[in-house]
């Protein structure tokens, strides 16, 4: 062997152990920083059970008492949310409210902990009070959108419906002066990390949220379909995936497989379908939750709208062998195609860019509050991308010129203003021949 070989493989050898030691290094790093953020309080495992849990499971390997365990607590967050359905409207939007409050406190809470934030006070004081003021103006929204009558009803309302987005403004530019006043020199590219990781983190869940809540004021369909699509893609994916995957889907999140990712997909448009067909029977799905000045509260009885009764489609020629030339459906559920195509092929991004985000900070989950599953943010990354697609979707492909929401808006205005918009409206009916000109005399009403 020439003096030149025996070189290459001294070099080539010596670069092996360099990489290796490399490796073993980031391991290192990595697993101290596990360690440093287990024990400043950042959860690091999602498996935790009760002890008589613990003792039933105890002969399973890791693999199927971790199936097992995701399995029971699925069951119980299911029958939970069936049964807060069973409320209402109203009892969904606190339960949004209350989930969305945990998510902000597990992100928040990273952020805290791998910035080293102990030193600065006022950084949660701030991140609390801006997830208030934004939740102010989102909810005021929507409550004054959909509620108007009623708060105008309240003179004591009257002010906050009026000044509302005075209001929200001042409340933000407040906690805008005091993070200015808070800053300390030292700390000047920490503090601005922080203030920009509260403000994407109020983006990502108090807007979502919000579209969520704006979904059931248009009917409790538009969000129970969607949730209960991403629940059923989740779920079948796992199973998919846990039985029959072998092919790596994405770098991102290891566990995860073509074959799950696929098996969820068909098993979603599948559930979609069937779920559609049912819930577009019953009002208390697909009428807007309004209120009632006859019976004096919110009620959920409406005409329901065109996409919800059973319309007659003329079937491609192609099939007119088979003997059908119409079908008779449901608008709805072939809106629910669309919903469910999205859910199974675009909603687990949303979960990718959260496993993504664990990555970046070496974590296993965002929290350790719900055994086999993490945190709320790990059960709930994939519906915040979801809320916004059906919240477009309806604006774009659903919602036409609503008479039940100008009515609102017609009763929330003064006994003038309405009497003005009546001759205005009745002129505009004459004009156009639909009117009898027998109503003629109404028109002294206008004085």
């Amino acid at each position: 062997m020439s003096s030149q070989d025996k070189l290459r493989r001294r070099s080539k050898a010596s670069d092996e152990k360099s990489k290796s030691d490399a490796e073993t290094d980031k391991e290192d790093d990595a697993d101290a920083l596990n360690e440093q953020l287990s024990a400043e309080g950042l959860p690091q495992a999602s498996d935790n059970t009760t002890d008589a849990i613990d003792s039933a499971l105890k002969d399973f390997s890791p693999r199927w008492r971790n199936y097992i365990i995701r399995g029971i607590f699925t069951f119980v967050m299911i029958s939970v949310f069936a049964f807060i359905i069973s409320l209402g409207p109203l009892a969904i939007v606190v339960l949004i409210q209350l989930i969305q409050i945990k998510c902000y406190h597990e992100i928040i809470n990273i952020g805290y902990i791998v910035y080293k934030s102990h030193e600065l006070p006022w950084f949660r004081t701030l991140s609390w009070y801006f997830l208030l003021a934004s939740n102010y103006y989102f909810y005021g929204e929507s409550a004054i959108s959909s509620f108007s009558v009623l708060l105008h009803k309240a003179e004591l309302l009257e002010p906050l419906v009026t000044y509302h987005r005075f209001i929200s403004f001042t409340l933000y530019t407040g906690g805008l002066v005091a993070f200015v006043l808070s800053l300390i020199k030292k700390h000047y590219l920490k503090q601005f990390t922080l203030f920009a990781w509260t403000h994407i983190t109020l983006l990502i869940l108090v807007t979502q949220s919000h579209f969520m809540i704006q979904n059931i004021f248009e009917g409790l369909i538009w969000f129970l379909v969607p949730v209960s699509l991403i629940i059923c893609n989740d779920i079948m994916a796992y199973v998919f995936g846990f039985f029959f995957g072998k092919t790596p889907l994405i770098k991102l999140s290891p566990k995860k497989t073509w074959e799950g990712f696929i098996g969820g997909g068909f098993s979603t448009i599948l559930f979609g379908w069937i779920l559609s067909a049912v819930l577009v029977k019953h009002k208390f799905f697909v009428c807007p939750i309004t209120y009632s000045d006859e019976a004096g509260g919110f009620t959920l009885d409406c005409e329901p709208g065109p996409i919800f009764r059973l319309t007659e489609y003329t079937l491609p020629k192609v099939l007119h062998i088979l003997g059908m030339k119409t079908v008779r459906l449901y608008p709805f559920v072939l809106h629910s195609l669309s919903l469910s195509i999205f859910a199974s092929s675009i909603g687990p991004f949303g979960g990718f860019f959260a496993s993504g985000f664990k990555r970046a900070f070496k974590i296993k989950d965002f929290g350790d509050t719900i055994p086999g599953h993490g945190g709320f943010m790990d059960r709930f990354d994939c519906q915040v991308l979801t809320a916004t697609f059906v919240n477009v979707y309806i604006s774009s492909f659903v919602r036409g010129a609503s008479p039940q929401k100008l009515l609102t808006q017609l009763l929330s205005l003064k006994p003038e203003e309405q009497l003005e918009v009546f001759n205005v409206l009745r002129e505009r009916l004459l004009h156009l021949g639909i009117l009898n000109r027998a109503a003629q005399p109404l028109a002294g009403l206008g004085g």
